[in-house]
């Protein structure tokens, strides 16, 4: 389904296409992006990886996200911040797809499976899995749910941060090698600061209904200018500290820059972002900067690979 459809021509969708959708298919890779980046980095670390807990790192991390993703779209209609009208792709529950209780129950659906997922982690990781995934898991549902809603503050990009970046990639690290070296808390931030940039665009988008709505995300409580700063420093923060990789890793090869092929598309994607007013558009550059944080997952993935070959 494109982002973009019109509720008319989205309600005619089958009904397996209406779940499809309410996953939010376009930015799942968020999600699975610190996992193959964490993999890597083990893998370049010591030349070996394990393929089991790195699926379930996988698996966890995709289900988490679409339970959140669920329990964000039932949440969000029920507090009246959903509307029909939205500028934003159509949300399920305020179509009529479908109701809040079958999303709901689906979102809890995911996050069971989650846990069962965790619980083969924490048999390979111990304690230190046991206390991330539950995290995790609480994080997912006080997203949108609770006395005070992550989604409701200004603190949305700084849970992205947290869990799609140090959590995730420090998680799959640790699963892998029984350790966190320096050079995966690094990754883990770079990668963390990109995905929240997904988050800052997304506000952006609805400032204006989120003001309507009383969610105070950053951009509503900061205004636009403070959002557009603030995605600035997300989006090429990453790029500046990436020198740092070939000290951390002791790999002084210049395949660790291999994400700086991706900075052109930074800077062009954040010019269109502070150009353009907030409107349909900014679906098709949430996705662009969740394709982004994918590149610069995939093109540092490579980058680590090809040093650790090379090296030996």
């Amino acid at each position: 389904m494109s982002v973009t459809a019109p509720p008319a021509a989205a309600s005619r969708l089958h009904p397996l296409a209406r779940w499809w959708a309410t996953l939010r298919p376009r930015t799942l890779t968020v999600s699975l992006s610190p996992v193959l980046l964490g993999v890597a980095l083990a893998w370049a670390v010591t030349g070996s990886w394990r393929p089991l807990p790195a699926l379930a790192c996988l698996l966890g991390a995709l289900l988490i996200q679409i339970g959140t993703n669920l329990h964000n779209d039932a949440g969000d209609f029920l507090r009246g911040a959903d509307t029909s009208a939205r500028l934003g792709p159509p949300r399920a529950c305020a179509q009529g797809w479908l109701t809040a209780r079958q999303v709901r129950n689906a979102a809890w659906g995911a996050f069971a499976l989650a846990f069962l997922v965790g619980i083969y982690l924490v048999a390979v990781g111990g304690w230190p899995i046991v206390a991330l995934g539950l995290a995790s898991l609480v994080a997912g549902w006080a997203y949108t749910d609770g006395p005070r809603p992550i989604a409701y503050s200004p603190t949305g990009e700084v849970f992205v941060w947290l869990f799609f970046g140090l959590a995730a990639v420090g998680g799959t690290v640790y699963l892998q090698l029984d350790h966190i070296p320096a050079a995966a808390w690094l990754a883990a931030h770079l990668l963390g600061t990109l995905a929240a940039a997904v988050i800052t665009v997304n506000n952006l988008r609805d400032e204006a209904e989120d003001r309507r709505s009383g969610k105070r995300t950053l951009v509503v409580a900061g205004g636009r200018r403070l959002g557009l700063a603030v995605l600035g420093a997300l989006m090429l923060t990453p790029f500046a500290l990436l020198p740092l990789m070939m000290p951390l890793t002791g790999q002084p090869s210049l395949w660790l820059l291999l994400p700086w092929l991706q900075f052109p598309q930074a800077l062009r994607l954040l010019g269109e972002i502070r150009r353009t007013p907030p409107g349909p558009v900014y679906n098709r550059l949430l996705g662009a900067t969740a394709r982004l944080q994918l590149g610069f997952a995939v093109t540092l993935a490579a980058g680590l690979l090809l040093a650790r070959l090379i090296a030996h």
